[in-house]
């Protein structure tokens, strides 16, 4: 008798070749401590992963912009400030606040999200046609204009953004939980409404990076790459080059839009100064700093230029040179831009691939 022998499915070697992969158990090993930081973390830590998550929302629809397509923008910030007053407006009752008198729709505020997102993609539609035409400096200069559009708006009107002191952010709701601060005990654990907004901040950020990382492995992704390499070269091999350009503005506004949702969220309150031009140069050294066109390197980058500040606002009394403010040394976020701005020349001299460079090296593309 003879013996036969099965092969199996190409599915299972795929997967046991992966297990053997020690990059799958760095990603395995990653994902649970995320998952389980909240119950360690007290709030301050908590929202500084939060602001870093948002950041990296954002800095991965700036990079989709300006590292996969080489589209330069300047006004990111005018888009995440769409996103954050739409959902403030959107979710919000009419209503009395610091002596405005506030417009609010009252929708149910997992609505008023997808809107506020969408509100942004609209906004940057808008603009497309103009980014759709113009590159580099000339299309710079372009979006920086929306920078002091957006900061003349919002310290104006008054009935949308509350003017200076901005507005208070209502708690998301979603299938009948709040994210809100009500203590829900989770295995003798109080959650409050930073770590409840950790897992909503964790799945949005995983959703995003897919999602991105599918459109840069794709075809969008190569018709995106040959339009930053030579825009001629890829319109004669039929890439509809204004088409694409103007769609990943579009796409780019979208992701802004969510980040500027999710950060209203974290902050629970609005402030028109905070969306300026300094907002959009951080997003721009992010991308620098972490590495252009991958979705790894936005996500690095996010993180090492959201949380520097805070780390040396939090050990200022222990740091050199660092002391709070009006006290004689240098403030935490002076010194922070300090620090990455000599990180971006840093990248670009010595890392041009960003941080993320022995990542993009080793045989997978971001």
């Amino acid at each position: 008798m003879s013996e036969t022998t099965t092969t199996p499915p190409a599915a299972v070697i795929g997967l046991a070749a992966r297990l053997r992969r020690p990059r799958t158990w760095l990603w395995a090993a990653g994902s649970v401590l995320l998952l389980a930081l909240p119950f360690y973390l007290d709030r301050f830590w908590l929202q500084a992963g939060l602001f870093a998550m948002a950041a990296a929302i954002g800095a991965i629809g700036l990079n989709l912009l300006t590292g996969a397509t080489g589209q330069l923008s300047m006004g990111h910030a005018f888009f995440l400030a769409v996103g954050a007053y739409g959902y403030c407006v959107l979710a919000g009752e009419s209503g009395t606040e610091n002596g405005h008198a506030l417009t609010g729709l009252g929708l149910p505020s997992w609505l008023a999200a997808v809107l506020a997102v969408l509100l942004a993609g609209a906004a940057g539609g808008l603009f497309s046609p103009i980014a759709s035409r113009l590159r580099g400096a000339y299309l710079g200069i372009a979006t920086l204009a929306l920078i002091f559009i957006g900061q003349h708006v919002l310290f104006n009107a008054g009935s949308l953004t509350g003017g200076y002191n901005g507005r208070s952010v209502p708690p998301l709701s979603l299938f009948g939980f709040t994210f809100d601060d009500t203590e829900v005990l989770v295995a003798a654990v109080p959650f409050q409404s930073s770590e409840k907004l950790w897992y909503a901040a964790l799945a949005a950020l995983l959703l995003s990076g897919l999602f991105a990382r599918g459109v840069l492995r794709g075809r969008p992704g190569r018709a995106l790459n040959a339009i930053r390499d030579h825009r001629i070269a890829a319109g004669v091999m039929g890439v509809p080059v204004a088409r694409y350009r103007a769609g990943v503005f579009v796409l780019s506004s979208m992701y802004a839009g969510l980040a500027g949702v999710l950060l209203a969220l974290v902050f629970q309150r609005t402030v028109p100064e905070y969306f300026g031009m300094v907002l959009s140069l951080e997003y721009l050294a992010m991308i620098v700093i972490g590495g252009l066109g991958t979705v790894a390197g936005a996500v690095v980058g996010a993180a090492f230029v959201s949380l520097l500040p805070q780390l040396l606002t939090r050990y200022s009394d222990s740091l050199p040179l660092v002391s709070a403010p009006g006290t004689g040394g240098l403030a935490p976020g002076e010194a922070s831009r300090y620090l990455y701005g000599a990180a971006v020349v840093a990248a670009v001299l010595f890392l041009p691939g960003g941080l993320t460079r022995p990542m993009k090296n080793s045989g997978e593309n971001k």
